[in-house]
């Protein structure tokens, strides 16, 4: 029984994360069309230094937050992709009452320890027995600095 090395769920982004960036982009957007709406209806009317004043200062924050959602989902999207969740893989020792042969094979549903089996190959008239289930354990290389 083949297992699946990453899980469903790992390749997506979170929704609440996706719904802050996206309310930050329309509101970055809405902030820089409310800066060109100021500067265009400012430059006629007397008081056009603090209308370009005003646009300006909208004008910036709309592109620091556009700049900051769209850096927040490219993030988001590359460490989602990058995630990978392993799962390990379960064994299970099958032993012979009588003559005592061990044998190793993956996991299958329904396995736990003390289950009677079909009968030996070696010894036909005695049944098998499950002794251990355990999860495999890969050894991480290791490196080195030089």
């Amino acid at each position: 029984m083949a297992q699946k090395q990453t899980s469903p769920g790992t390749q997506k982004i979170s929704n609440y994360i996706m719904m802050i960036i996206l309310i930050v982009l329309v509101l970055s957007v809405v902030s820089i069309i409310l800066a060109v709406s100021v500067y265009m209806n400012g430059v006629s009317t007397p008081q056009a230094g603090t209308d370009d004043l005003t646009a300006g200062f909208l004008a910036v924050i709309g592109l620091i937050a556009l700049s900051m959602s769209m850096f927040t989902l490219y993030q988001s999207r590359r460490q989602a992709a990058e995630m990978k969740i392993e799962i390990p893989k379960v064994m299970t020792t099958v032993e012979c009452k009588k003559c005592g042969t061990k044998t190793v094979r993956e996991f299958q549903r329904g396995d736990y320890v003390y289950k009677d089996l079909d009968a030996c190959p070696k010894c036909p008239d005695t049944k098998q027995l499950i002794t251990a289930v355990y999860k495999e354990i890969k050894e991480k290389e290791k490196t080195y600095n030089v």
